[in-house]
């Protein structure tokens, strides 16, 4: 299958993985200084929104493996990183939809026999968006003056590998939005129908609320 690398602009991708990976990448930095906050539009916005969900849910699990936290503190991390989880998928979600949108927009559709690839651009810049929170703390350990060199030496390991993954992964998203947008892929975005927080789908809450009634 080709992959546009010179595309006319009615085809050209919305924006490149490598691009969004460093704006990911400056908004981990900015958000350990401030209060994570939507600043971007289109396809960089919905990506944004779910970078945010993943930055918080990542601090609210750090709390949840703190040993010296209360069981009550425990209780409300908990329903935090819920609260997030949905958040996060109802974000890939969202991203998926604007891509969708976007297709529509510029006419551009693949044949009804085109292959469709196992994961949508939004799972996957998700998938980009949790390695930049994972690079940027791994950073952190490699800027420690309190680590052990065999600790400095296992993380630049560490470090190298998710260097080379971020590479991959970019290339990997680069070519499925070339696919798509060259209208040889298509974009079927399937609905992650979480239950656990639908009051009327997970059996607890709803048997719960009936023996209350």
């Amino acid at each position: 299958m080709t992959i546009l690398t010179t595309a006319p602009a009615h085809y050209a991708p919305p924006a490149t993985a490598t691009d969004l990976a460093d704006l990911m990448e400056r908004l981990v930095a900015q958000w350990h200084t401030v209060e994570p906050a939507h600043a971007h539009e289109g396809l960089a916005g919905r990506v944004c929104d779910n970078h945010r969900f993943n930055f918080l849910l990542w601090h609210e699990e750090d709390i949840a493996r703190s040993p010296d936290v209360t069981d009550t503190r425990i209780a409300e991390v908990k329903r935090a990183i819920d609260g997030y989880n949905q958040a996060r998928n109802d974000a890939i979600e969202k991203t998926d939809d604007w891509l969708v949108g976007e297709l529509a927009d510029r006419g551009i559709e693949a044949p009804a026999d085109a292959p469709a690839s196992t994961e949508t651009p939004g799972a996957a810049l998700d998938r980009l968006s949790i390695l930049e929170l994972r690079r940027y703390h791994m950073r952190e350990q490699l800027e420690r003056t309190d680590a052990t060199q065999e600790h400095l030496e296992k993380v630049a390991h560490k470090m190298a590998v998710l260097d080379l993954q971020r590479a991959h992964l970019t290339e990997a998203i680069d070519r499925l939005l070339s696919e798509i947008f060259a209208g040889t892929r298509p974009l079927r975005v399937y609905r992650q129908m979480k239950m656990y927080n639908d009051p009327t789908m997970n059996p607890y809450l709803y048997k719960a609320r009936r023996a209350a009634a």
